[in-house]
């Protein structure tokens, strides 16, 4: 009778290493099916990210996926049932972060518009206007006391026309009486050196019917687009998304700023033309736009262009009045001309007192005067000089007299190496709230898709840009599987 010993040894050895084999297999089958599982929702997420609004990048140049696939209805639903169309109906999707368009006051939107601007043109574009942002901030402060002061001048110029009323043509002197000449001579008084008008008419017509009523060029037609402000992105509640995602730091630096603001400039359009540029304008004929004006939407906010355009346009009247305010008292030979002018009324109405009072506003009204000149120089298109000199003042004080009339036409000249209008609202760009601007700009975006393109049910928060899902599928052997999956527009 032989001993089995080897035989049952071999036995389990075979028994280990089938047993071996076999636990092998089935984690190659479990690691393989949790690799085709991780390629599958990757295809998926990949395929539905490709389905981005196409006219909102053509027109754009930024990605984002309508969630309401068209319906203006949005649910996570028909954004999970595309995944499973492209991916595999066993697996469970759950999103667990969503960002859209709006989300932190359209961040999102901010970085895609910078990494376009960075990509195509790169930071030489603004590298003019990095040097210029404190000279903005100090012109536009000039602007705001000058706009705060044109209560009391009003309030000044009544007063003075007042005492002038009642001196009237019965207090005034009798043009046969003799009166002390500049010599202290008696002679007549010469009343032939008033001139005929009113240095006041344009401050009064301004703040009587604003200063569209006196700017706008003869072969300008002013808008008369509205739009509902309420239904604005700007305005509205709009649906918000949730998670964490990798944001871009600095959006909101000097550089960051100025890029963007070219963005705008270059692809929205204003009521000014514009000069030409590097940056070719995508903006072309803006048949369709529910605003002209849209820059200047973007500034103020207004309902209509007719509102916009006004509030920009008196922004920049007061940091003009400011600047030529500031010229015409370093200027001794204009001073002069406003002495005599001021001194000669004030004594032919006998309030001789009121002579440096007069000469002063005066000064302020031929200011407001020349700005009002170069307003209509930069609806023209044309450039206005910084700082004024005697060679490039555009505005006589005989003139000023009848500003405002229905018989002048005064414009004014392009100055090279001037600031144009588009220079304007560039600085009220970079001084603006980025917020403000990055969400009325998203209010454009929505408006111009839905009119020139017919996109009617696309809404901005409901675009989406980033997505985090989570992903459990049943593996072999009733074992589970649950992993993450995120795309992004970056």
């Amino acid at each position: 009778m032989k001993k089995a010993e080897i035989t049952a040894f071999l036995s389990m050895v075979f028994v280990l290493l089938v047993s071996f084999v076999l636990g092998i297999l089935e984690v190659s089958v479990i690691q393989t099916s949790k690799n085709i599982s991780r390629l599958t929702v990757d295809r998926a997420m990949f395929s539905i990210f490709g389905e981005y609004q196409t006219d909102l990048f053509d027109e754009y140049y930024v990605f984002a996926i309508d969630g309401s696939y068209g319906s203006g209805v949005f649910s996570e639903d028909q954004v999970t049932s595309r995944l499973h169309y492209y991916g595999s109906p066993a697996i469970k999707h759950e999103i667990t972060g969503i960002q859209y368009l709006t989300d932190d006051h359209g961040q999102a939107f901010r970085e895609q518009v910078l990494e376009y601007m960075e990509t195509k043109y790169g930071i030489g574009l603004i590298r003019d206007f990095t040097g210029l942002t404190q000279k903005w901030e100090e012109q536009n402060i000039q602007g705001e006391e000058m706009a705060d002061k044109e209560e009391s001048i009003m309030a000044e110029i009544g007063e003075i026309k007042g005492q002038m009323e009642q001196a009237g043509p019965a207090g005034a002197a009798d043009p046969e009486e003799e009166l002390p000449d500049e010599t202290g001579q008696s002679g007549q008084t010469d009343t032939s050196v008033i001139p005929e008008g009113n240095p006041f008419t344009s401050l009064e017509q301004i703040e009587k019917s604003g200063v569209l009523s006196l700017v706008m060029p003869s072969d300008m037609e002013l808008s008369g687009l509205t739009i509902n402000a309420d239904e604005q992105a700007s305005n509205r509640n709009l649906a918000a998304g949730r998670g964490t995602f990798p944001m871009r730091q600095g959006t909101d630096g000097v550089e960051e700023r100025l890029l963007f603001n070219e963005y705008l400039l270059t692809n929205f359009s204003a009521a000014a033309s514009q000069e030409n540029s590097e940056v070719t304008d995508n903006s072309g004929n803006n048949s369709g736009s529910t605003l002209a004006y849209e820059i200047e939407y973007i500034l103020e906010g207004q309902d209509s262009d007719k509102e916009n355009l006004e509030a920009v346009l008196l922004k920049i009247f007061f940091i003009r009045m400011a600047l030529n305010y500031l010229y015409l008292m370093g200027d001794s030979a204009k001073k002069a001309e406003v002495t005599a002018l001021a001194v000669a009324v004030t004594t032919v109405l006998l309030i001789p007192e009121m002579a440096e009072v007069l000469e002063q506003l005066i000064l302020l009204a031929w200011a407001a005067g020349e700005s009002v000149v170069d307003l209509r120089t930069l609806l023209a298109g044309n450039r206005v000089a910084l700082v004024k000199s005697s060679e490039n003042w555009q505005l006589s004080l005989s003139s000023l007299l009848t500003l405002g009339s229905e018989s002048e036409q005064i414009c004014g000249e392009d100055t090279p190496g001037g600031i144009s209008y588009k220079g304007y609202l560039r600085i009220f760009l970079f001084l603006k709230d980025t917020d403000e601007i990055t969400m009325r700009t998203l209010d454009r975006v929505e408006e111009n898709l839905s009119t020139k393109y017919g996109w009617s049910s696309l809404r901005t928060d409901q675009c989406v840009t980033k997505m985090e899902t989570k992903n459990t599928m049943e593996l072999f052997g009733g074992l589970t599987y649950t992993f993450p999956a995120y795309f992004g527009y970056e």
